[in-house]
């Protein structure tokens, strides 16, 4: 049997999380390509680029149209992702659109497109970052309702796609001290000092993830 590919495409791969694993997997010997809104801050001659909003399907469509003709993707890391805090008398129904197409919709393209290389393969790894907030969370009803629909649709591959040798998982970190975070918590309030006297907010030091990727690189993983 000839060798999997092992190449990833890992979305939100510009900062924060998405860096941190893009950097981890190309310790592993992938060759990577980060799906964001720009290019990633690290340099590597096996990390490749495509910028494109994830939460425009038409974009979406022609970025995984053209991930797939250059490369044989056989594991995607969907890790974008974005907050739209909001009360719920203030919440908005074109965020709440946004975060659909998102944190659901570009999975969906993005899985579509690259699940035929999977199955000429007979190997394949999803991994979609859900978050705690899938739990509800104050001001989170986009964001929670759309990382929850994240897990009942991984499930559902999963069941559909492990007869295949495709697997497909969830992460579901809680609050990281990344670029996101300090979009709705303000650096340095009573807020986040709290959440880390608690031990709730871990300063972002890129272990985390390690942790997640640690396992993807062997068949049968």
């Amino acid at each position: 049997m000839s060798a999997v590919p092992r190449i990833a495409a890992v979305t939100g791969g510009s900062a924060g999380i998405g860096q941190a694993i893009c950097d981890d997997l190309l310790g592993k010997g992938y060759e990577v390509i980060a799906l964001s809104l720009g290019k990633p801050s690290l340099s590597h001659p096996r990390l490749h680029s495509i910028e494109v909003d994830l939460s425009d399907r038409a974009a979406t469509a022609q970025a995984a149209a053209d991930l797939v003709r250059r490369f044989e993707v056989t594991t995607v890391v969907h890790n974008a992702g974005v907050i739209r805090a909001a009360l719920l008398a203030d919440v908005k129904l074109d965020e709440l659109d946004e975060l659909v197409a998102l944190h659901l919709g570009a999975a969906v393209q993005l899985v579509q497109a690259t699940l035929p290389q999977m199955r000429a393969a007979q190997f394949g790894r999803v991994v979609l970052v859900s978050s705690r907030a899938a739990l509800g969370a104050v001001t989170r009803t986009a964001y929670s309702a759309t990382k929850a629909g994240m897990i009942g649709m991984l499930r559902t591959w999963a069941l559909e796609l492990a007869p295949e040798g495709i697997t497909v998982n969830a992460v579901a970190p809680g609050p990281i001290r990344t670029d996101m975070f300090y979009d709705v918590i303000a650096k340095g309030s009573e807020r986040e000092r709290a959440g880390v006297r608690h031990g709730a907010v871990p300063a972002f030091d890129g272990c985390g993830p390690k942790v997640v990727v640690g396992r993807w690189d062997h068949r049968g993983a």
